[in-house]
């Protein structure tokens, strides 16, 4: 069994790996605002409402790009590696 996996099997399981963390990566985010309320200050919901917004758009963009990257490896041939 060799050492080293090829470049291109390496690079397509930290791709999963990635798309196995992004949930993870996503429920961590969204409990920030639950941090927001420990000030004496509390933040307004509105604020919290546009943050968990913000991150589910970017989940949502995340996502997206993973799964075009993961279609573009799966797509290439081996007579396109170099």
């Amino acid at each position: 069994m060799p050492l080293f996996v090829e470049r291109q099997t390496y690079r397509r399981r930290r791709l999963v790996d990635a798309a196995r963390a992004l949930p993870v990566l996503g429920l961590m985010l969204w409990w920030v605002p639950l941090l927001w309320s420990l000030p004496e200050e509390p933040m307004p919901a509105s604020t919290a409402l546009i943050y968990i917004f913000l991150v589910w758009a970017g989940l949502v963009a995340a996502a997206g790009l993973l799964i075009y990257a993961l279609q573009a490896k799966r797509n290439r041939g081996p007579e396109d590696a170099p």
